[in-house]
């Protein structure tokens, strides 16, 4: 599996090599904006099909250009966030992260000519694909479970059918993308949890929007 992660993501999207496929767990040649053809033009989104989604490489700060650009051609995207704290002066705030960092993914069919100009939509840097030939979607069910799990906003939202036992990963603070247990319901905001730190079993607490259970 190919990994594709940035140091401040939570998550990965992994390609296998041999398949092209994603789980979870060059520039190019600048040309105008052109809209593909079998879209439309304006803020009406064309819902193509949940099974033809791709990733797409964004470049540096060019989320906010790709996203409004690619609409603009009537191409949805997709942009999962996550609630992340970070404390600044002593004090805890909370602001949106993207999931995937560095990445957003984007709903067109394969089979309709002009997808291609994906590519060279300002702020995108390239649609990641095995075979530019024969464009391999991503598994619908991957989308299809972030999309359950995000309100309408795009915002991930936090597991609240949490018990004890249960394996979790942390999304945010300094223990980002630790996989543990939990050890105990610490409050209704937060809950308990063994760290192993130079061998020895530590307990913490974290608010319960810092975590993913893991099923």
């Amino acid at each position: 599996m190919n990994p594709i992660h940035s140091q401040a993501e939570p998550y990965r999207l992994c390609r296998c090599r041999k398949t092209g496929f994603f789980s979870i767990g060059g520039k190019f040649p600048r040309q105008n904006n052109q809209i593909p053809s079998g879209f439309q033009n304006g803020a009406d989104m064309v819902k193509i099909s949940d099974s033809f989604w791709f990733v797409a490489q964004l470049r540096p700060q060019g989320l906010e250009r790709a996203r409004a650009h690619l609409q603009r051609q009537g191409i949805e995207v997709f942009n999962p966030e996550m609630l992340a704290v970070a404390k600044r002066a002593g004090v805890q705030r909370q602001s949106r992260k993207p999931l995937f960092p560095g990445y957003i993914f984007v709903n067109f069919d394969p089979a309709v000519p002009g997808w291609s100009a994906i590519n060279s939509t300002r702020g995108v840097a390239r649609l990641i694909l095995s075979d530019p030939r024969r464009p391999q979607p991503l598994p619908s069910a991957l989308i299809a479970g972030l999309k359950q799990r995000c309100d309408k906003s795009d915002l991930l939202a936090p597991s609240i059918d949490l018990d004890i036992g249960d394996r979790i990963r942390v999304l945010a603070g300094p223990f980002a993308d630790l996989v543990t247990t939990i050890d105990t319901l610490a409050g209704p905001e937060r809950i308990g949890i063994l760290i192993d730190l130079m061998g020895r079993k530590v307990k913490t607490s974290l608010p319960r929007d810092q975590v993913e259970k893991l099923y």
